[in-house]
């Protein structure tokens, strides 16, 4: 019964389905904000195979992970706002470079300093969370894919990726009273941050969803014949070895697609939920790797985190260096900084804070990440 796949489909749906309907709750909230919801979705399939609930192996996940990855990117692209990030200018651009080419660079110093304690496939983990750090989860969960990043390697990586950033949003949030400081030291221009607003003045509160049937039928429309051309077209492009593999130029061409599709009225199905129904494909995904893996004893857990806030460390380094040359403000750089590590869902939250008025700027730059993190995590896999 249980490698049914009826069944494996079914409890994947239910798990995923109580942790977004805990979301939305007051004491889900309270939960997530500790361990976000995505770790959940990973984790909780994995408790799930560890006690005998989910096989461990079964030609579902491959499926879902074949069809369903490239149709979660192409719908989450559809909103890709290309022309307001244009708008950012120089300077927040330059910031945000910044902050990628420091995950970027950092990825391999990490594997030079700490190779010795690593595993010998740690690079197939530096890879995907490069791709995280960049741009978000969907970047993340697509590399790992494309690399083929054992899922015994990947659990590490996704507790990585939950405790290294949160503690670094806290210590960004406890530096923005210290801004004002900064500013003068780096002799910041200020006036830079009111010139930002007005720009993105177009990009304010999110689109109120609308749900409709002609919406939905248009999206799974647009994501059905995306995912075909997707898979159809990988199967016909050449194979680089560990780098480039079919669900990889699948991912590749899923991206472009989205971000093509963005210029065109599909972008409008935003307000049609386009946003949502991405990432409920995206956490499937996401939970049917869980579901390959079992919970095991972590002994070189601890390097791992090491790693991570090391790396952590060397982006912030290129940040500062590129505010200094810059004369960007503080807000500004952790803006960007939270765009690359949070993604678009704690990368406006930070902006916010350091300005009510750089909210939209952090949006921004976080689907900026989004678009590029894919491509620049696979050049990065390839350094390491």
């Amino acid at each position: 019964m249980k490698t049914h796949p009826a069944y494996i489909v079914a409890v994947l749906l239910i798990i995923e389905g109580a942790i977004l309907f805990l979301a939305e709750r007051p004491v889900g909230k309270k939960i997530f904000k500790v361990l976000p919801s995505m770790f959940w979705i990973y984790f909780l399939p994995m408790l799930a195979n560890t006690f005998g609930l989910l096989p461990a192996e079964s030609p579902v996940y491959r499926l879902l992970t074949q069809w369903m990855l490239p149709a979660a990117l192409i719908v989450l692209l559809l909103s890709a706002d290309i022309g307001g990030i244009t708008r950012l200018g120089p300077t927040a651009l330059g910031v945000m470079a910044a902050g990628m080419i420091g995950i970027m660079l950092g990825a391999p110093v990490v594997l030079l300093v700490f190779g010795h304690w690593l595993p010998a496939n740690a690079w197939q983990g530096i890879g995907p969370l490069s791709g995280s750090w960049i741009g978000g989860s969907a970047n993340m969960v697509a590399v790992k894919e494309a690399i083929k990043t054992p899922d015994d390697l990947f659990k590490r990586i996704i507790i990585v990726d939950t405790i290294v950033p949160y503690a670094w949003m806290g210590l960004l949030i406890a530096l923005s009273s210290h801004q004002q400081k900064f500013d003068r030291w780096n002799h910041s221009n200020t006036k830079l941050i009111e010139e930002l607003a007005k720009r993105t003045a177009t990009n304010g509160p999110a689109t109120k969803i609308r749900f409709s049937i002609t919406g939905l039928l248009m999206i799974f429309l647009i994501a059905a014949m995306g995912t075909v051309i997707a898979v159809i077209g990988s199967n016909q492009l050449p194979a680089v070895k560990n780098i480039i593999s079919p669900i990889a130029w699948s991912v590749i061409i899923a991206t472009i697609l989205g971000v093509c599709l963005s210029f065109t009225p599909a972008s409008r199905l935003q307000s049609s939920g386009s946003n949502r129904i991405g990432f409920i494909m995206l956490y499937l995904v996401l939970a049917s790797i869980g579901a390959k893996t079992r919970l095991s004893y972590m002994a070189d857990l601890p390097i791992f985190l090491i790693v991570g806030f090391t790396w952590i460390g060397i982006h912030a380094v290129c940040l500062l260096l590129a505010a200094r040359l810059l004369k960007a403000p503080m807000a500004l750089a952790a803006a960007a900084s939270q765009s690359c590590i949070g993604g678009p869902a704690s990368g406006p939250i930070i902006a916010g804070i350091y300005h009510p008025d750089l909210a939209s700027v952090g949006l921004l730059l976080a689907v900026l990440g989004n678009i590029l993190g894919t491509f620049l995590a696979l050049f990065t896999t390839g350094l390491c």
